[in-house]
C-alpha cells in the first residue's frame, strides 16, 4: 500500500519516513488517535514501506526483482514477513478444544483490506457474521505469533507484526505479548493500532513508542470525496464538515441507507414518543431495538449520545462547533430546545449506563423500556 493512498495526514507520513531515514525505527510503535483518522491506513502504508514498497521511487530493498516481488505480495496482503493479529470470534462449528487465532478468518480479513484501509470494528464484525459474540484476541494468538516471528525473514529484511485493536487482547494474551515486546526477535517491528490505548496493560504501553494521529483536516476529506467518490464540491464540503475529521464517518454519510440513518429515525421516534408520553409507541420502540444484536445496540446508543451532544450545542447557534447532517439539523431546529443545561448531563449519563449494562448482557427489553420511560421525565425539565 502506498502512502499516497492515505487521506491527508501528510505530517504523520513525514514523521514516519523520518524514522526510517534517521535509522530510528522503534521495535514497537503504537498508532493512536480518533476513529476514522487513518491510523490503520498509516500503519499499513508504513508496514508496506518497511517491507519494500516504493515511495517516490525510493525503497529499502536493493534488488529490483525483490522490490517487484514484494510489491506483488503486498498488493494481495500475502507477504510472508507481514503478520496480522486482530480480534476474532470463535468460528461456527468448532469444538471448545479449538484454539482460536486470527488466521481462522484470514480470508475475511484480506477481503476487508481489499476494500480499503479505512474500516471499523463494526464492519469487521459483519464480515465475520459475529451476531452477538464479542471479538477477542485469544491467548493462542501470542503462541502462533511467537513461532512466526522467531523464523528467519524470508526476504532478508524486516519482519512486521501488525496488531489491530490490541486492547481486545485478554489478559493471558497481553502477558505473552509483553514478553515478546521485552525481547523482540531480530529485525522485528511491532505496529499496534489502538482505538482505546488506555485499556492496555501499563507495562505494554511503557514498552511501545506512541504515535499520535490527529483528525483528518476537513479540506483533505472534502478533496478525497471529490476525487475518489465523484461528489460535487458543495456536498463534499458539507459532508466533510459533518464527518468531524473521520473518513469512515464521511463514507457513512454518503450512504442514504446507512446504519446511521436508521439510528437517526429511531432517535426521532423515541424522543417524539417520550415527549407526547405515548406509552404504546415507547413499548413498541423498546421491543424493536431489543431485537438488535448487542453490538448494534451499543452503536445505536453511542449515536444517541452524539445526537444529544449536537442538539445541546445547537442551542448556542455556533455553526463551527456543530457536526450534523442536513436531516439531523432540520430536526434539531425544533427539538434542540428540549436538550438543555437542566437535563443534558442526566440524559448522557443514562445513555452511558445503558451502554455499559448492555455490554454486560443485561436484559435488553428492560433496559430499553426503562430508557424510553425515563426520557419522559428528562424532556419535561
Amino acid at each position: 500500500m502506498q502512502f499516497s493512498e492515505v487521506i491527508g495526514q501528510q505530517d504523520a507520513v513525514r514523521r514516519l519516513l523520518k524514522l526510517v531515514e534517521e535509522n530510528r525505527v522503534p521495535h514497537a510503535l503504537m498508532f493512536t488517535g480518533p476513529a476514522g483518522s487513518g491510523k490503520m491506513a498509516l500503519a499499513l502504508a508504513f508496514a508496506s514501506y518497511l517491507l519494500g514498497q516504493r515511495h517516490n521511487g525510493e525503497t529499502l530493498l536493493t534488488n529490483a526483482a525483490m522490490v517487484q516481488n514484494a510489491e506483488a505480495m503486498l498488493a494481495k496482503w500475502q507477504h510472508p514477513d507481514l503478520h496480522f493479529s486482530y480480534p476474532v470470534i470463535r468460528p461456527k462449528g468448532t469444538s471448545s478444544d479449538h484454539k482460536v487465532v486470527s488466521d481462522d478468518f484470514s480470508a475475511e480479513w484480506r477481503a476487508l483490506l481489499a476494500d480499503g484501509p479505512y474500516f471499523s470494528l463494526d464492519q469487521w464484525m459483519l464480515r465475520m457474521s459475529a451476531e452477538n459474540q464479542q471479538a477477542v484476541i485469544y491467548e493462542a494468538e501470542s503462541d502462533v505469533l511467537n513461532h512466526k516471528l522467531n523464523m528467519k525473514s524470508s526476504q532478508g529484511g524486516f519482519k512486521v507484526s501488525l496488531i489491530w485493536l490490541p486492547e481486545r487482547m485478554n489478559i493471558a494474551t497481553a502477558n505473552k505479548l509483553l514478553k515478546l515486546l521485552e525481547e523482540p526477535p531480530l529485525k522485528t517491528v511491532f505496529l499496534l493500532v489502538a482505538e482505546n490505548p488506555e485499556q492496555l496493560l501499563e507495562t505494554i504501553r511503557s514498552r511501545v513508542q506512541r504515535f499520535d494521529v490527529r483528525h483528518i483536516d476537513t479540506a483533505d476529506i472534502a478533496r478525497a470525496l471529490v476525487e475518489r467518490r465523484g461528489i460535487d464540491q458543495d456536498d463534499a464540503a458539507r459532508i466533510a464538515w459533518a464527518s468531524a475529521g473521520s473518513w469512515t464517518k464521511a463514507v457513512e454519510l454518503l450512504n442514504a441507507d446507512s446504519e446511521n440513518r436508521l439510528f437517526f429515525e429511531l432517535f426521532v421516534m423515541v424522543m417524539r414518543a417520550a415527549y407526547t408520553r405515548d406509552m404504546r409507541d415507547l413499548k413498541r420502540w423498546s421491543e424493536n431495538v431489543s431485537a438488535f444484536g448487542r453490538e448494534k445496540q451499543r452503536r445505536m446508543l453511542t449515536y444517541f449520545l452524539q445526537m444529544v451532544r449536537e442538539n445541546f450545542v445547537f442551542n448556542f447557534q455556533q455553526q463551527d462547533i456543530r457536526y450534523m447532517t442536513r436531516e439531523e439539523e432540520e430536526f434539531a431546529r425544533k427539538f434542540a430546545r428540549f436538550i438543555n443545561e437542566r437535563n443534558v448531563v442526566d440524559i448522557a449519563e443514562m445513555l452511558q449506563r445503558t451502554i455499559r449494562d448492555i455490554g454486560q448482557n443485561a436484559n435488553a427489553k428492560i433496559q430499553f423500556f426503562n430508557l424510553a420511560t425515563d426520557m419522559i421525565i428528562f424532556l419535561r425539565r
